[in-house]
Formats: structure tokens, C-alpha cells, sequence
């Protein structure tokens, strides 16, 4: 995703680059957005929702859902409007013209990239110590995230072409997991072993409201549905988007969507409230509840580590891209569009975002009572629903720019709905957020402002030099 606007799956004009190649059917796109939404949230955050509601843990998720799926509608009617990459930014600036605005959504993916990673960079430490059966404290996990962050560093630097049959095998592995906690939670409840009545008790803390309660949980669990919205950048590597676009992507969120309920039901009726909401690998502690005897618990550990492992390379190289393209169109400093001679990686812009992921994570640990997940997550769902708030306004902007071919409508009343649910999760008084986020998100979109600053500043004196 990139700030500028790519040219259109038709456009070869001129010197002109020519478009790219159409790969993707039904079949592919489905995995890819399967793929890209399983991962860190589901594996890292279900014991965080269940410690805000209890163990009505899957109604969250569901809202989560719905909330996903009217947002979806709106990003359907741009992609097969405008099937081309750039996503967010493209159709905020198609809508608005705005350059700074296109900036701060452009900006703010890119940090949703950055917080999600940090999440999972975490929640990798955590899972590994578990897979290995660690007995550790909070310091030796903080050094475990860090490496590992460097050894997603180390290759992104050397370069990942990460090829849509390569994401099929990742999204078998991610999903096989998941499916391994609901068939052994399924054994455990029929066998007459677990307690279904939690499933509907709700537990609360004692300054929340049920409702508040749930607004929180809600706000933190939308971060296991975000990834359907990085689909839309493959717009013009898909075979006719206009018609395939809006079943896969509805089937996609469906399945993940059911998956997700699923799990939190298993998990609170197979483990209490309290111990779940507890554990850093709360799916791993499910299993091991479950089935303590069966070795398939002791595999669970690595399967997450896989899934946020993925996670993690996946958002720091769509990171690193969007910040070198910002700095190759001027938007930011010159210097994080540097590539590297040899393997023709954004070096600066690989190293540049590293740092700020290494320092998140660093801040958000230095407390051993810190959420350190969760905290990281909520940031990474805090700005992404501030972006797709903007999204839905857009549809409803550019219902003024006709289209001369047929694509999906998503009516009048839908994305209206979608940016007042995306901006009742986002404000802190109905949220229920913690200020950790918004300092966070905050802390991340003012260093995007400074840096625009500045190199706004220096090309005014190189202009006026020039003149």
C-alpha cells in the first residue's frame, strides 16, 4: 500500500509500468483472507476477553464480528469501484483530495502494522517459553520478544517473497491449531467434564457496567477480525474482483468469524475465568486442560508460535513498504526510501521501523504487571477502526463519483451504521479503552507528524533556494 495512486489493472500507457499479473481466484482469495485474519488475536486474547466479561467471552467476539462484516460492505463497494492496491489511503484521498489526511491514514496502518507485530513478538516469547516449558519471569520474556523481533529484522532485510501458495500452507497450519483446541474442548464438554454454565455468566470488574464491560471487551477482541481489510490490496492481482470479491470476502469473515466463537466458548466452559484470563497461551491452557495426557498439548505452544510468528513478518513488511513508499513519494524524509544495493530490500525503512517496534515493546514490558499484549493489540484495533470509520464516510462521499461498470453496492443505511460503530469503539468514554492505547497511538501518530514536518520544511527551503 502506497500513498500514490497505482495505475489501473487496464492502465499501460505510455512509459508506464504495466499492471499486474491476474492470479488470484475465488479459491486463493478466500485463504488469503482467511490467513490474513487468523493469527495473533484469536491465539494471545481470548483469556483478556473473558477477564473482561467473564464467561461470556464469545459475545465479543461475535460483536466483533458484525462490526467486521458492516465495515467489509463499505470496503467492497471501493474495491470493485476501484479495484486497484493502495487501499485506506487511496479511497480517503479519492473521497477527500486531503494530502494530510491521506498521510495520517496512510500513517496510521502503518502503525497498526507496527503494534500488531509488537503484539506478537510478545505473545511468540510467551508460547515459546511454554512449548519448552520455562519457568520464567517477565525480563527473560521481554529478551525473548526482542530477538525474535531482530530475527524478523534480519529477514525482512535479506528479502520474503511471501508467494499466495506459501500463505496457503501458512493458513492450514494457523487454522489446524484452532481446530485442534475446538475438537479436544469438544471431547472434554461431551465427556461431561466441563462447566457450560459459565458460557453464559457474565463477570465483571467492579467500576464497569455489563454494557461497558462488553464495549471494552469488544474493543479487544476486534483485533483477532482485522486482516480482511489488507485484501483489497491485491485487488488487481484478482480474477474479475467486481464479482468474486464480495462472496469470498463475505465467506472469509463467516468462517473466521465462527471459528472465533467457537473457540471462546470452548475455552471458558473447559477453563475458569480466573486461570484463563491469566495465562499469556490461554489456548494452550485450554488443551492442557482438556487433554493433559494427550501429546497433541505440548504441539499447541509451536503451532501459535507459528501463527503469530507469520503475524508478525507479515505487518512489519507491509509496514516497512508503506513507510519506504512515504519516503520515495517525499512525504516523509528521502532517507527511508534507501534500498539495499545487493538484495534490494527498503533497508532504512526495514531498520527504521524495527526500532519503534523493539522500543514499543520495551515500554509496554517495563512493567511486569503490564498487559502486554492486550495493550499493544487495543492500540492495533484503536487505529485501524479510526481508519475504517473514515472508510465508511468515504463510500457515502464518493456516491457522487459514478462508476461505469457494475460492483457491489452497500446500500445507504450500512455504512453509516459502520462509522458510528467504528467510532463508538474508538472513543474513550464508550470504549471503555485503557489511556495506555491512546497514549500509544498517540505517541506513534505525533513521531508521523514530526517526521511530515520536517520534510515538508526542507523541501520548502530547497524550493526556495532554487527560486
Amino acid at each position: 500500500m502506497s500513498q500514490t495512486k497505482p495505475p489501473s489493472p487496464t492502465e499501460e500507457a505510455g512509459g508506464g509500468e504495466p499492471s499486474l499479473k491476474q492470479v488470484m481466484g475465488p479459491g486463493l482469495l478466500l485463504l488469503f483472507i482467511i490467513g490474513d485474519i487468523l493469527g495473533t488475536g484469536i491465539y494471545a486474547l481470548t483469556g483478556e476477553v473473558a477477564g473482561e466479561v467473564g464467561g461470556a467471552a464469545w459475545l465479543p467476539f461475535a460483536i466483533a464480528f458484525v462490526v467486521a462484516l458492516i465495515t467489509a460492505c463499505s470496503y467492497l463497494e471501493l474495491v470493485t469501484k476501484y479495484p486497484e492496491a493502495a487501499g485506506a489511503a487511496l479511497y480517503v484521498h479519492k473521497a477527500f483530495g486531503k494530502h494530510h489526511l491521506t498521510f495520517l491514514v496512510c500513517f496510521a496502518v502503518m502503525c497498526s502494522g507496527i503494534t500488531s507485530a509488537s503484539a506478537a513478538s510478545r505473545a511468540f516469547a510467551a508460547n515459546l517459553a511454554t512449548g519448552f516449558g520455562l519457568d520464567v519471569g517477565n525480563g527473560v520474556i521481554l529478551l525473548i520478544a526482542l530477538a525474535f523481533m531482530l530475527l524478523v529484522l534480519a529477514v525482512n532485510l535479506r528479502g520474503v517473497g511471501e508467494s499466495v501458495k506459501i500463505n496457503v500452507l501458512l493458513t492450514a497450519v494457523e487454522l489446524s491449531g484452532l481446530l485442534i483446541v475446538i475438537l479436544i474442548s469438544m471431547f472434554f464438554i461431551f465427556g461431561g467434564n466441563a462447566d457450560f454454565s459459565r458460557v453464559v455468566t457474565f463477570e465483571t470488574a467492579s467500576d464497569k457496567s455489563v454494557f461497558l464491560a462488553v464495549s471494552t471487551a469488544t474493543s479487544l477482541a476486534f483485533f483477532a477480525m482485522v486482516g480482511f481489510e489488507d485484501s483489497v490490496n491485491m485487488a488487481e492481482e484478482t480474477k474479475n474482483p467486481a464479482k468474486i470479491f464480495p462472496r469470498m470476502m463475505f465467506t472469509g469473515i463467516g468462517i473466521t468469524g465462527l471459528i472465533y466463537v467457537l473457540v471462546s466458548i470452548c475455552a471458558v466452559a473447559v477453563v475458569p475465568v480466573g486461570p484463563l484470563s491469566e495465562s499469556e497461551t490461554p489456548l494452550a491452557t485450554v488443551v492442557q486442560t482438556a487433554a493433559p495426557d494427550f501429546p497433541i498439548s505440548d504441539l499447541l505452544p509451536f503451532i501459535s508460535m507459528f501463527a503469530v510468528a507469520n503475524s508478525a513478518l507479515i505487518n512489519m513488511l507491509m509496514a516497512s513498504r508503506l513507510l519506504y513508499g512515504m519516503g520515495k513519494q517525499g512525504v516523509l524524509p528521502p532517507f527511508l526510501a534507501k534500498v539495499h544495493p545487493g538484495r534490494r530490500t527498503p533497508q532504512a525503512a526495514i531498520v527504521f521501523t524495527t526500532v519503534i517496534a523493539l522500543g514499543l515493546i520495551t515500554f509496554v514490558s517495563l512493567s511486569p504487571d503490564s498487559p502486554v499484549v492486550s495493550l499493544l493489540g487495543g492500540t492495533t484495533s484503536l487505529l485501524l477502526l479510526a481508519v475504517f470509520a473514515l472508510v465508511n464516510v468515504s463510500v457515502l462521499v464518493l456516491r457522487r463519483d459514478r462508476a461505469e461498470t457494475e460492483h457491489f453496492k452497500a446500500g445507504r443505511v450500512l455504512p453509516v451504521v459502520g462509522t458510528i460503530t467504528c467510532l463508538y469503539l474508538v472513543l474513550p468514554w464508550s470504549s471503555g479503552r485503557p489511556a495506555g492505547q491512546y497514549e500509544i497511538a498517540g505517541g506513534l501518530l505525533v513521531l508521523g507528524l514530526v517526521l511530515w514536518v520536517v520534510t515538508w520544511y526542507t523541501r520548502k527551503k530547497e524550493n526556495a533556494k532554487i527560486g
